[in-house]
């Protein structure tokens, strides 16, 4: 989950915080997912997406 650390440091989305808030989940769950520690549900991966302006093939390829 590389590409979603990269583009919250470029100004894509301001923290950690407010990508948890968006998606319903814990602020240490979205820290997980971009140090590569775990992965999100399915069903959050469209949101995600969406909230990183990227597709969910790049989230799921993403090298950490």
């Amino acid at each position: 989950m590389n590409i979603m650390r990269e583009r919250r440091l470029r100004g894509a989305i301001p923290s950690q915080r407010a990508v948890a808030e968006a998606l319903g989940v814990q602020e240490s769950s979205v820290s997980k997912w971009e140090r590569g520690v775990s992965k999100p549900r399915a069903d959050k991966l469209p949101i995600i997406a969406k909230l990183y302006g990227c597709t969910i093939e790049e989230l799921l390829t993403s090298n950490d």
